[in-house]
């Protein structure tokens, strides 16, 4: 071999080494940022909510609106985390031990629109039902079911629901279907397990944009849809990290699948989300696993949440806010968290 061919061989060899070391530094570099880290609260706030808790929003006034179900219903609280006032609690019985129907008797969920509002899934009595900023009852409409519900601009509810036969039905201000859409997910020959599994809950944005997030899928999902039901950005949790679990859940599917006369039950994977108003990015909670991403759908990271006291803390409720998160849980209540991306 002549002198030429061992330095051209000596620097192809240098080259290889090189893309290799730059490569495993990018993978290192990917994977740090990628790597699951501790939150811990900084406190707890809105207490004594906390057993029953289904849902935390805050109104265009600073206000904070908590529905706790059954035997609550809708504690307001000011910005400050003082109790105003509840709307929907059960009233106390008369001396005549007579039953007086309370305003509200199974809420699953709520939202508050710009003009303060309140609007309430009552999956017990089978309405949406709209209170005033005082609590007077404006109105209810029927919805079979209904487990979510997320206002929109001129009066406009969008409802998710157990029994509907789309992903998301918009009510009008009069009460009455205007529009749906969302198929459900195919993952199985059976519909009922199809119904079953595309279950979800949806949120919507200052800009009118709803986000569903679909609580049994294999892989977690958030799809962001415009008011119209045009579908837009997808949010899903995939890759390595994901795979054990979706791969647990299909085998339960298969599972299931057997039993021809047992309906699905499933355990839930995405047990809560929220979207940053300001930016769209996307929060999901997996149990006590918070995720997050950015508008473009990219996972920026991973962290483990805990409450103040080590406590493992399994998200039913996000709400996110410029300066941090809330993080509820049914029973231990809210829990503040300042926001890790704003560290950097």
């Amino acid at each position: 071999m002549t002198m030429r061919n061992r330095t051209q061989l000596l620097l192809i060899a240098l080259l290889i080494s090189l893309l290799t070391f730059c490569l495993s530094g990018s993978r290192r570099i990917a994977a740090a940022s990628q790597t699951d880290d501790d939150l811990t609260a900084r406190r707890r706030v809105f207490a004594p909510i906390g057993p029953g808790l289904r849902a935390v929003k805050r109104g265009a006034d600073g206000k904070y609106y908590l529905l706790a179900s059954p035997g609550v219903g809708v504690a307001i609280f000011d910005a400050q985390g003082k109790q105003l006032s509840v709307i929907g609690a059960p009233p106390p019985a008369p001396a005549a031990g007579k039953a007086v129907r309370p305003a509200i008797a199974f809420g699953e969920d709520c939202d508050v629109d710009a003009q303060g509002n309140i609007y309430v899934a009552d999956r017990g009595y089978n309405l949406v039902s709209i209170f005033a900023p005082d609590g007077k009852l404006l109105r209810s409409f029927s919805a079979n079911s209904p487990i979510s519900v997320a206002a929109l601009p001129q009066g406009e509810v969008a409802v998710t629901s157990l029994r509907g036969s789309r992903l998301v039905s918009i009510f009008g201000s009069t009460g009455r279907i205007a529009r749906e859409f969302g198929d459900f997910e195919s993952l199985s020959p059976r519909e009922d397990f199809n119904r079953y599994l595309s279950l979800g809950r949806v949120l919507s944005d200052p800009q009118g944009r709803l986000y569903y997030g679909y609580t049994y899928l294999p892989e977690p999902l958030v799809r962001q849809f415009d008011r119209f039901g045009y579908a837009g950005q997808d949010f899903q949790f995939t890759g390595l990290d994901a795979f054990p679990e979706a791969q647990a859940a299909r085998k339960e599917i298969d599972r299931q699948e057997k039993k021809e006369n047992l309906p699905p039950s499933f355990r839930s994977i995405l047990t809560a989300f929220g979207v940053d108003p300001v930016s769209g990015e996307i929060w999901m909670a997996l149990h006590n696993t918070l995720l997050h991403f950015d508008k473009d759908g990219n996972r920026l990271s991973e962290y483990q949440i805990y409450t103040k006291d080590g406590a493992r803390l399994e998200a039913d409720i996000i709400l996110v806010e410029p300066d941090r998160l809330l993080i509820g849980s049914d029973p231990l209540g809210v829990y503040d968290f300042e926001r890790p991306d704003r560290k950097r």
